[in-house]
């Protein structure tokens, strides 16, 4: 995946098309929420590329040159170690159940970084940047008291949510990452068989127990008030991106 070298068009593409979308939400065109739809969901996709980019710049200033050499210092999706995992899983979770699933396809040799402290700041670099562009998004949205402004501030929200939800210390996400490097080596050893599969436990439990997701959206939420987000604007904004219900 590393050595594609296509898919620069993909990019500037989803910034064409979002700005479209919130360009014809400022018209009125409709149906409005089909262009709300779009505009979230291009938003979304364009901070999952500024999520991965995080990652190999800090993992580069860090001493990790592999990260130049796999293609990763660009916001091209294709270049990502998994495409599947880190944009298309996610936009699926988004547009269907609302679960703001984060990326994670940025490979790093840790071997590399010049500090053991760099590895968690290589991890905590993608959550951070959810959480700024939540907090930008919330400023610029809350005095739209318009249908754009609640599409960008239901996405502002789900920027924080995005966040706390790969704070969590599991395998997989990148609250596991900013400790892995203090943990014992047998601990980590003892759990290097169920990585694959304790993400997947998470989102089930997420997806299908009732009020399991209830903290975590409630935690972005206060994250949201503290950036100054406007609630009723994302409410309505979260509707009319589920035009379909």
């Amino acid at each position: 995946m590393a050595n594609r070298t296509g898919g620069n068009w993909i990019f500037p593409t989803v910034v064409a098309a979002t700005a479209g979308a919130g360009i014809a939400i400022q018209l009125g065109a409709s149906p409005v929420g089909v262009w709300v739809f779009l505009l979230v969901l291009g938003g979304w996709v364009i901070t999952l590329c500024l999520h991965e980019f995080a990652h190999a710049l800090v993992a580069l200033a860090g001493g990790d040159t592999s990260v130049r050499a796999r293609g990763y210092l660009t916001l091209n999706p294709a270049r990502y170690t998994d495409v599947a995992y880190s944009v298309v899983i996610p936009i699926v979770l988004l547009a269907v159940g609302g679960i703001p699933l984060p990326g994670g396809a940025v490979l790093v040799e840790p071997g590399r970084l010049r500090h053991r402290w760099y590895a968690s700041l290589v991890s905590a670099a993608g959550p951070a940047t959810n959480l700024i562009a939540g907090f930008v998004l919330a400023i610029v949205a809350a005095p739209l008291l318009s249908t754009l402004g609640a599409a960008l501030s239901y996405l502002a929200l789900l920027q924080f949510v995005a966040a706390v939800l790969n704070l969590l210390p599991v395998p997989g996400f990148d609250g596991f990452g900013i400790l892995e490097p203090y943990l014992p080596p047998r601990l980590k050893e003892a759990i290097r068989p169920l990585r694959p599969w304790l993400p997947l436990g998470v989102f089930a439990i997420l997806w299908s127990v009732p009020g399991a997701s209830n903290w975590i959206f409630s935690a972005g939420t206060q994250l949201f008030d503290l950036a100054g987000g406007n609630r009723a604007l994302a409410g309505i904004g979260s509707g009319l991106f589920r035009f379909w219900a």
